[in-house]
């Protein structure tokens, strides 16, 4: 899972709350971190990415233009999880095209079981948009 945010303490917050282990059925989660949009891009094309998160106030590229530039420009992209930190931004998961959203401060219930669906659901082939 790639995790990207330029403030380490985002990056942090993101992984202790979804875990090494987000339910028993999707197995350990290995994750790779990105300070910018090159490395998020670089993983997405080496293929060493199975879901990414991406924090929507990052800069200075944010989360939401990343997902919506990776869902146009890499052929079979992961799913995308989108970080926001005001539940009224929800709706721009939307726009990103983004296939879930998880809100700051983050749940770590939540967050895990987000991560979870979305890995279930691209393994059979569901993923559905937010």
């Amino acid at each position: 899972m790639l995790v990207y945010s330029h403030r380490p303490e985002v990056r942090e917050g993101i992984i202790n709350a979804v875990g090494r282990r987000p339910a028993p059925d999707v197995g350990r989660v290995k994750y790779l971190e990105a300070t910018g949009i090159a490395e998020v891009l670089a993983a997405c094309d080496a293929g060493r990415a199975d879901l990414i998160v991406l924090d929507g106030e990052a800069q200075p590229t944010g989360g939401m233009g990343v997902a919506k530039q990776l869902r146009h420009e890499v052929t079979d992209c992961p799913p995308i999880v989108l970080t926001v930190r005001r539940r009224d931004d929800r709706w721009l998961a939307t726009w990103s095209e983004a296939d879930a959203v998880l809100v700051h401060p983050l749940d770590p219930l939540e967050a895990a079981e987000v991560v979870a669906q979305v890995l279930r659901d691209a393994r059979a082939g569901t993923v559905t948009r937010d």
